[in-house]
């Protein structure tokens, strides 16, 4: 039997966020402190990213453990099973549609688990970091053969 009734229920599945998360303010924040400057949940880049360099093509995605999928052979689903089954799979399946359609338009893309977030927020900084590097590399040798040519 389930220990929260269903109105309760209602109000807090309305409650949870699809964007400005708590994993997305923290690793936000900590991009920020770093100097990185980003926009965020970009509408007009597909999969609208939580965070966002367009100059460099970096599209940044923090995914929840439970919704995209990571925990579900962990945790059971008591209630609705067959509904929460489908819609994480659809999440996973719409996060590789994304992922492919960004990379197939010159973009990189970067997703941390929510987990990975809170266990090792300056490991995912340092990735941001060293990606923007690389990007950084290719873009101006990219400047300078046009300024060039």
């Amino acid at each position: 039997m389930d220990t929260i009734e269903q109105t309760n229920k209602s109000k807090i599945m309305k409650s949870i966020k699809s964007y400005d998360t708590k994993i997305e303010i923290l690793l936000r924040h900590a991009l920020w402190h770093s100097g990185i400057r980003y926009r965020k949940n970009v509408k007009d880049v597909i999969g609208t990213p939580d965070i966002c360099i367009k100059k460099y093509k970096l599209a940044i995605f923090c995914d929840g453990d439970f919704w995209h999928g990571k925990t579900i052979k962990n945790r059971r689903i008591k209630t609705n099973t067959k509904f929460w089954n489908n819609k994480i799979k659809r999440n996973k399946e719409r996060d590789l549609e994304i992922t492919i359609t960004l990379r197939d338009k010159g973009w990189t893309v970067v997703r941390f688990w929510e987990s990975t977030i809170n266990s090792d927020l300056t490991g995912c900084v340092h990735k941001v970091i060293e990606i923007l590097m690389q990007l950084k590399k290719k873009h101006d040798s990219s400047n300078f053969r046009n300024c060039h040519s």
